[in-house]
């Protein structure tokens, strides 16, 4: 089992315990009491309203938009307390959202699937927050993996952490969808994700609870907790599972879990592996030894990400009229963050005021690199809800040291290879192959779980006829079978594409 009691024991032996502020009586009544106030955070009103404050003055700023969901800690707040605040900053307080669901992990009982709190609100030291129990009973109804599971709430603290968060940062009322998940099973994980499908939109927030490694020393942590949050953010619900596999081989000292909420992140994966528009972003990463009630021996590490996915009513470009200089401009962006990034770690700054209204529209895009005619990292989004000069930099970034088919680009090879970029047009479903135009077009394959994409110059670099380009996709890039697209859905979008060999100098 990836929860271990363990964490629970330690960290509310690391918060002041208020004896006066004990489990969920089984009479108290149909609202869920607090069952950790006064031990994971305080049971004053006044003092918890103080603390939140205190840890959203610290947070990281909001750089994200458009968030549906985020991944945030569940410890003691005196250490894991910022890293949520800086998770919740990145959520619009002014949104309307219709419902809040909070996914979160047992780590009090095992049972099979789910549990929803459907028998009243959820209470905390701020007040009552409305459970949607229509909708609860609608999920149990409907789906054999969900029920109700009267220990799952009791003494949980993985859900209830989270909600004064939510009664604080957020502006407008909303209703509280509460889960926990009491399965070790990954299939269904991946039912109770299909389950909450429907609502995983704009009008609806997620909340992903887990903390991140139990135990190692400091330095372990970080490396650890590093690995974890990068097989998160690669959305493969399987690389997350492969890692945390690695790393229990790896028998690091005192290491019990990389990840106690494993199989709410994996419910999340589940979601956001079905569509493309989706980007999961790091926002902050501490562990327990960065605090001042910590030590570094023995440490748990906490990570807050943002799930980002572009409003339905936002618009993308159709079409592409880059003049030269725009072009330049953004190969020049795109080599800038390269050699900045790789020789110095760092990202070079944006002066926007004097980019054109080109470089500013929302639309997907990849960047490519080449060595001697061969790719050295190709890596991008099929849309976006920032700026395309900025979403440039991030794959620009992102191919060149994070393409897994490539080691890291080195120093040295920085001035050997070749950037092409490919802005995207929006994704349009075929109904049939007949209407892919080679060199025109790009293709995204899906089936089920399994996906895969060609830019529209892969056809034209290859030679490939249609049935090679589509067999190549289904079976090298979506893992379907050479003949996986004939049952598969088929989207072709247009790209606008430029290399720097188009120019014969770059300081141009």
């Amino acid at each position: 089992m990836w929860c271990y009691f363990r964490s629970i024991l330690l960290m509310g032996l690391f918060f002041n315990i208020n004896q006066g502020c004990s489990a969920q009586d089984k009479n108290a009544g149909i609202d869920r009491k607090p069952a950790v106030a006064g031990r994971f955070y305080p049971a004053d009103a006044s003092e918890l309203r103080h603390t939140l404050a205190g840890l959203f003055s610290g947070a990281e700023p909001r750089t994200t938009e458009n968030v549906i969901g985020i991944v945030c800690p569940h410890a003691g707040y005196v250490f894991s307390g910022q890293v949520a605040a800086s998770g919740y900053n990145q959520v619009d307080p002014d949104k309307q959202f219709d419902n809040v669901f909070v996914i979160a992990s047992s780590h009090q009982v095992s049972f099979p699937g789910a549990s929803i709190y459907n028998k009243g609100n959820y209470v905390t030291p701020l007040g009552k927050v409305t459970v949607n129990i229509d909708l609860a009973n609608q999920l149990i109804r409907e789906n054999p993996v969900i029920t109700y599971n009267p220990e799952a709430d009791r003494t949980e603290h993985s859900l209830e952490v989270q909600v004064p968060f939510l009664q604080y940062h957020l502006k407008k009322d909303f209703k509280l969808v509460p889960i926990i998940i009491g399965t070790q099973s990954a299939e269904t994980c991946q039912k109770i994700a299909e389950a909450v499908k429907p609502w995983f939109n704009n009008r609806n927030l997620f909340v992903f609870s887990t903390d991140f490694s139990h135990y190692p020393s400091y330095d372990d942590a970080q490396i650890a907790d590093k690995a974890t949050c990068e097989a998160i953010r690669s959305g493969s619900p399987e690389t997350l599972m492969q890692t945390l596999n690695e790393y229990e081989r790896k028998k690091i000292p005192n290491l019990a879990t990389s990840l106690c909420g494993w199989n709410s992140i994996l419910v999340m994966l589940n979601l956001t592996r079905q569509d493309p528009e989706i980007k999961i972003a790091p926002v902050q990463y501490m562990n327990s030894g960065d605090s001042k009630s910590g030590d570094k021996d023995q440490v748990v590490g906490y990570w807050s990400l943002a799930v980002t996915k572009p409003d339905s009513d936002d618009t993308q470009p159709t079409t592409f009229n880059f003049t030269r200089n725009d072009k330049i401009k953004l190969l020049k962006i795109a080599r800038g963050t390269i050699e900045k990034y790789i020789r110095d770690r760092c990202i070079p700054d944006d002066d926007p005021a004097t980019y054109s209204d080109n470089l500013k529209v929302h639309a997907g895009a990849f960047v490519s690199l080449k060595m001697d005619g061969e790719l050295r990292g190709c890596i991008g989004r099929f849309s976006s809800n920032i700026p395309l000069y900025r979403l440039i930099r991030e794959m620009a970034v992102s191919s060149s040291t994070e393409d897994s088919r490539f080691e890291p680009l080195k120093v040295r090879e920085i001035d050997q290879v070749e950037i092409e970029i490919s802005v995207l047009s929006p994704m349009k479903k075929i109904n049939s192959t007949d209407e892919i135009i080679l060199g025109k077009h790009g293709i995204y394959i899906k089936k089920g779980n399994a996906s895969g994409t060609f830019l529209p110059q892969v056809a034209i670099e290859t030679g490939w006829d249609l049935e090679q380009f589509l067999g190549h996709c289904a079976r090298d890039k979506a893992g379907i079978g050479w003949k996986g697209w004939q049952e598969a859905e088929i989207h072709i979008y247009e790209a606008s594409v430029f290399s720097e060999k188009e120019f014969i100098d770059r300081k141009d």
